[in-house]
This record gives structure tokens, C-alpha cells and sequence, in this order.
């Protein structure tokens, strides 16, 4: 199992990025992406997930309205478009396999695989 994020970068507060999530060795049909967050000093959140079956997603407070996570089976990835960002949002972000398989313990959800950040910084 790989995964590798990218996408992120340094944004105004308001502005968008797309951060994206190649997997390999995963089945997305039957597997659940989570995207991750963890800011310096701060505890690590799950903030978006995607069931493998039914591509239901769930969102935690802090993001739901403003981030949407999204997947492209052929390419065998997994996207979080982030919109209306602000400064709480800066955050080194990565993606992985929830553990258990499922997205119902999205923000304190922990993961059996994951890949490495990519560092989204907000400014004021």
C-alpha cells in the first residue's frame, strides 16, 4: 500500500487549493480515505473521509461547507478541494486508510497506512 499527497502550498486567507491523493495497492471500492491535518502543537483531526463502498462522504465541523473531498477511481485518487480557507486551516496535511475501515470516528480516527504531508499555510 502507497499513498502520496501533494497540492499543498502557501494561500491567502479566502483563497483555494486542491490537494490531491495518489494510492496505490488500494482498492477504492472497499476502502476509506481520510485526509488528515496536524498544526505544530495541535493534535492530529481527521477532516474529511470517503467510504470505499458508497463514496458517502463525512466532514468535521471545522471544514463542512468549505472543503470537499471528491475521488477518480481510474486514477486511483483521492482529492480534497479546500475553499474559503483561513489561518486555523495551516496545517501539514496527508492522507490515509482509516483503521478500522470506516469513516464513523472521522476526527479522532486513526490509520494503518498514510503518506507523507504537504504543507498548507494560510495567511492573514
Amino acid at each position: 500500500v502507497q499513498l502520496q499527497a501533494s497540492g499543498g502550498g502557501l494561500v491567502q486567507a479566502g483563497g483555494s487549493l486542491m490537494l490531491s491523493c495518489a494510492v496505490s495497492g488500494v482498492n477504492l471500492d472497499n476502502k476509506a480515505i481520510v485526509w488528515f491535518r496536524q498544526a505544530p502543537g495541535k493534535e492530529r483531526e481527521g477532516v474529511a473521509c470517503i467510504k470505499g463502498s458508497d463514496a458517502n462522504t463525512k466532514y468535521a465541523d471545522s471544514v463542512e461547507g468549505r472543503f470537499t473531498i471528491s475521488r477518480d477511481k481510474d486514477k486511483d485518487t483521492v482529492y480534497l478541494r479546500m475553499n474559503i480557507l483561513i489561518p486555523q486551516d495551516t496545517a501539514d496535511y496527508f492522507c490515509g486508510t482509516p483503521f478500522p475501515n470506516t469513516c464513523s470516528f472521522l476526527v479522532t480516527s486513526a490509520f494503518d497506512s498514510r503518506s507523507q504531508g504537504t504543507q498548507v499555510t494560510v495567511s492573514s
